[in-house]
This record gives C-alpha cells, sequence and structure tokens, in this order.
C-alpha cells in the first residue's frame, strides 16, 4: 500500500432505512425517495468494489435515520480506527453500532473521542502529509485535541482549520484527488487551508461537486456536474459518477457513505 490516503483494501457501507425521511438536513429541498437510494447506493457499492476492494454492507438501522452516512462515526487509519463523538446528539448512538464491525478488522487498535469533545469524520481529511480537521458546528476544539493526540501517537500529525461559515462539514466543500492534489470550492480555498497543495477548484455553481473521494484508481463523484467531470478527466482523473440527488436531500455526498481503509 503506497498511498493510505487514498488506496484501500477494504470499505464499510451501510443500507439506508425507511427511516431516512427523518434524516436531519440543514434546509428542506424534498422529501428522500427511498427506492432511488437504495439504487444510487447500490451503484455507489458497485463502484468501490470495481476496484478490487472488498466492501461490508452493513443492515440499514431504523433506529438512527442518518446512518447511512458512515463516514461521520469513525476515522480508519493504518495504525488503528478512532470512534467519533457526532455533534448531532440523535447520531450519537450510530458509533456503539459501528464499533464491533471495526473491531473484526482492527481488533483492540481502536480509539475513541469522549465528552466533551465532539467531532465528526466529515470534518477530516486525510491527505499524504498530515490530517485536516474542520471546525464546525459537529466538530468542537475538544474533540480536535483529542484526535491530534491519538493520531499522534500513530505517527500523523494533524491540522486544525476552520469551515466556512454555512457550511456543514469541511469535506461539504473539498475531496481528496491523489495525496497532493485536492478538489475545493471557491470559498474554502481562498482561506489559504490548501496552501502548499495543487487545487483544483470546481466550476462556478458546482459547489455540490467538491464531495467527491478518491478510492484506489477512481474518482466517485456525484452525477451531474459535466464541467467538473471534464476538468478532472483532462487532468487524467478516472472519473466515476453516482446520481446522489437523494442523499443531496439531507446534506450527503460521496464521501460520507463509507469508511474506507
Amino acid at each position: 500500500m503506497t498511498s493510505p490516503s487514498f488506496e484501500f483494501r477494504r470499505a464499510i457501507t451501510r443500507k439506508p432505512g425507511a427511516s431516512i425521511i427523518d434524516g436531519l438536513r440543514a434546509e428542506d429541498i424534498g422529501r428522500p425517495d427511498l427506492d432511488q437510494m437504495l439504487r444510487d447506493h447500490a451503484a455507489y457499492v458497485a463502484a468501490l468494489r470495481s476496484t478490487g476492494a472488498e466492501v461490508v454492507e452493513l443492515p440499514a438501522l431504523e433506529a438512527f435515520p442518518d446512518a447511512v452516512f458512515v463516514e461521520d462515526t469513525a476515522l480508519c487509519l493504518p495504525q488503528g480506527a478512532v470512534l467519533m463523538r457526532p455533534g448531532a446528539p440523535s447520531r450519537q448512538g450510530e458509533v456503539a453500532e459501528m464499533a464491533p464491525a471495526l473491531a473484526a478488522f482492527y481488533g483492540e487498535n481502536l480509539r475513541e473521542i469522549t465528552a466533551p469533545g465532539c467531532i465528526e469524520g466529515g470534518d477530516i481529511l486525510v491527505t499524504g502529509r498530515e490530517v485536516l480537521v474542520g471546525l464546525s458546528a459537529r466538530t468542537n476544539p475538544e474533540g480536535v485535541a483529542q484526535l491530534a493526540e491519538i493520531v499522534g501517537d500513530w505517527g500523523h500529525a494533524l491540522r486544525r482549520v476552520d469551515t466556512p461559515e454555512g457550511v456543514l462539514h469541511f469535506k461539504t466543500d473539498c475531496g481528496l484527488l491523489d495525496g497532493e492534489t485536492i478538489l475545493a470550492t471557491g470559498r474554502l480555498a481562498a482561506s489559504g487551508c490548501f496552501d502548499g497543495y495543487k487545487v483544483l477548484l470546481v466550476p462556478e455553481g458546482e459547489d455540490a461537486v467538491a464531495n467527491c473521494i478518491r478510492f484506489n484508481s477512481s474518482v466517485i463523484m456525484a452525477a451531474g456536474f459535466g464541467r467538473t467531470a471534464e476538468m478532472l478527466d483532462r487532468a487524467g482523473f478516472e472519473v466515476v459518477e453516482i446520481n446522489n440527488s437523494e442523499c443531496a436531500k439531507l446534506d450527503g455526498g460521496m464521501s460520507c457513505l463509507s469508511l474506507r481503509f
């Protein structure tokens, strides 16, 4: 494994449940269609598997409407996994549901964030050189400080950055393309948090596609953003587009739907 920030052997996903219609959202832009979401989720899992990775599909958790967004429950690194403590109280029970699946792979190499710390995986971007964590309404300084100590024990540098006001998660506005290249919105890049990296800016009007993932050979992005797809294709990336219309109604994107390690 030469690039642990984007080369993976495994992923964990969770099927959406009927309770998804009650999921959290910053703005009500429509009721999610479960049938469409299930089709999109199946396409997402297939895209991960097409790279040769093992993908574990966990069953739906009807008690937790947002449980399909598994990324917020943990940070997975080569040395171990860190169980998060989501800033949304209704989501905190998801972590205990995820822990056994991670323990099956990591054994005792599990750490956890404790109160008063709060942190969600959507605020964490692991690059080829460091772990970037954005403060947000869901991630507080105490949570970042705890994570910094844990990943520091594992030899990782962590840098705290700011998430633009009104943006749910740091990775709402960015995604890793390779160890040193980041796709980002103009508003996030303008903060200077990516100084020293190669940054590709999403075209005007396509900010919603910034949350993409690099998974082995593929850059998996939301469908319907043609200028971004063309830009990435010209840059030499292998683009896979997945419909995200239903997850977007719950502020979800490509990174939210899997834990990758």
